[in-house]
C-alpha cells in the first residue's frame, strides 16, 4: 500500500483519501527507506507538498536506484517546467497538483500496474496469515478478544491488519470499536466472481492507521445470502494486502465459518471456566481435528479465569487434552474499556488482560510483540532493532 510523506496534518488529511484503504503516512522521508526495507511489497511512496522539493528528487533518485519496481510521485501545488524537468531526471514516476485527488488516484493506480508488470502477479502479492478466533457458544467475550488481539498485532503501525466480523447475523465488532461502517461484507454479495482488490477495499472501515475493519451485514436476514464462495474469495483477497487477518466467527460450524476455518493459519479457541462451555469447546475440537483445521497451530484462551469458580486450568487442560496458551483473568476493566470505546490494549497497555492478549499475539506472531498502548497509529523506528522510538503516522478517515 502506498506511503505518503508529508509533515502538515492537513495536508495528509487531504491526500489520504485519495489513496488506497491502508495507506500510510509519515512525516518525513527518513523514514521511507526502513519501512521499504521491512515491506518489500510496497509499490509506490507519494510525496507530499510540504517535502522540500530538492529533498523529494534526491529520495526520488535514491529509490529509482535501490527500488526499482516503487514509483515515486510527487504532490505540489503549482507545476512548472523546472519541476517536471526536475522530477524526470531523478525518475518520478508521476507529477500531480494538490488540488486533483482524482489525478493522484490514478497515478498510484498506474503505479501498481507498473510494480505488477516488472515483479509478475506472484511477485507483487504477499501472503498474509489468517487467524481465527472462535469458540461454540456465545457470550465467552470471543468479540472483545478478537478485537484486542487485532489492535496488539498492529504494533503500533508496523503490521498491517483487518479485522473481519464474520458473525454475519449478530456480529458486534463494529459497536465494540464504535464504528459506524457505511459498507460491510454485505454489499459484495454476488460478486463472487468479480470481487476485486479495489472493490473490497472500498468495504472496509478505518479504526486505525493500520487496522482496518469488514463489518458484519446490520441486518440478521442477510446471513443466509452471503456465500461460503465469497468469504472464500474476500479472505483470499485480504491476504494479499494485509500482514494478518483476524476473523471473528459466529458461535457456530455454519458454512460460512467453516470455509474460514478451512483457510485459517492459526485458530484462537476461546473457552470459560464453565462446564457448560468446556462441553462445547470439547466437541468443537474433536470436531477441528476431525475436519484437520489448523493442526499444530491451535491455541487455548482460557477468558475469565478465576479459580474461585472450582475448575482450575489443569482441569481445564485434562478435560480437553490440550494445553491452556494464555489465561484471561475476570477484571471489570474490559468491560469498562469496551463500552468507552477503547479496548483495554489500547487503552491500558499494562493492564493484566493487556499483558496476556500481547502474549499469545506474540506467540501467533513468532516473535515479540510489543506494547501498543500510546503508540498506536505510530511508525516504529525501524532502524531500532527494539523498534521502540517512533515517529508519529497521520490518520486516514474512516471509509
Amino acid at each position: 500500500m502506498p506511503i505518503l510523506v508529508d509533515a502538515e496534518d492537513d495536508v495528509v488529511a487531504a491526500l489520504l483519501p485519495a489513496l488506497p484503504a491502508g495507506a500510510h503516512a509519515v512525516a518525513h522521508p527518513d523514514r521511507v527507506l526502513p519501512w521499504l526495507q521491512q515491506h518489500p511489497d510496497e509499490y509506490v511512496v507519494v510525496f507530499g507538498p510540504s517535502v522540500a522539493r530538492p529533498t523529494a528528487l534526491a529520495a526520488a533518485e535514491s529509490l529509482r536506484l535501490s527500488h526499482p519496481t516503487v514509483s515515486v510521485i510527487l504532490v505540489v501545488d503549482a507545476l512548472d517546467t523546472a519541476l517536471l524537468a526536475g522530477a524526470m531526471k531523478a525518475g518520478a514516476r508521476d507529477v500531480v497538483q494538490t488540488d486533483d485527488p482524482d489525478a493522484l488516484t490514478l497515478a498510484v493506480r498506474q503505479a501498481h500496474a507498473l510494480h505488477v508488470a516488472l515483479r509478475g502477479p506472484t511477485g507483487a502479492r504477499q501472503h498474509g496469515r489468517i487467524i481465527t478466533v472462535f469458540s461454540p457458544k456465545g457470550g465467552v467475550g470471543k468479540t472483545t478478544m478478537a478485537v484486542n488481539l487485532a489492535l496488539a498485532l498492529t504494533e503500533g503501525g508496523a503490521r498491517r491488519v483487518c479485522l473481519v466480523d464474520l458473525d454475519l447475523a449478530f456480529g458486534d465488532v463494529a459497536i465494540t470499536m464504535q464504528l459506524f461502517p457505511t459498507h460491510s461484507i454485505e454489499h459484495a454479495i454476488g460478486s463472487e466472481d468479480s470481487l476485486d482488490q479495489e472493490m473490497l477495499d472500498g468495504l472496509l472501515t478505518r479504526h486505525h492507521d493500520s487496522l482496518m475493519v469488514l463489518a458484519a451485514p446490520t441486518h440478521p436476514d442477510v446471513r443466509e445470502r452471503v456465500s461460503p464462495a465469497l468469504v472464500a474469495q474476500v479472505l483470499h483477497l485480504l491476504r494479499e494486502s494485509f500482514d494478518y487477518v483476524v476473523v471473528d466467527t459466529a458461535p457456530a460450524f455454519d458454512d460460512q465459518v467453516l470455509t474460514a476455518l478451512d483457510a485459517t493459519d492459526e485458530c484462537v479457541i476461546v473457552a470459560t471456566l464453565d462446564v457448560p462451555t468446556l462441553k462445547n469447546v470439547k466437541v468443537a475440537l474433536e470436531t477441528l481435528e476431525m475436519l484437520h483445521v489448523a493442526e499444530g497451530h491451535r491455541h487455548l484462551l482460557l477468558n475469565r479465569a478465576d479459580d474461585a469458580v472450582g475448575i482450575s486450568s489443569d482441569k481445564v487442560e485434562a478435560i480437553l487434552g490440550m494445553p491452556v496458551a494464555v489465561e484471561v483473568a475476570s477484571s471489570t476493566d474490559v468491560a469498562a474499556s469496551t463500552n468507552a470505546g477503547t479496548p483495554i490494549v489500547a487503552g491500558k497497555p499494562q493492564h493484566p488482560t493487556s499483558s496476556a492478549i500481547l502474549r499469545l499475539a506474540s506467540t501467533l506472531a513468532g516473535e515479540p510483540v510489543a506494547v501498543p498502548g500510546p503508540t498506536l497509529g505510530v511508525v516504529p523506528d525501524l532502524d531500532d532493532p527494539k523498534g521502540r522510538s517512533a515517529r508519529f503516522l497521520r490518520r486516514r478517515n474512516p471509509a
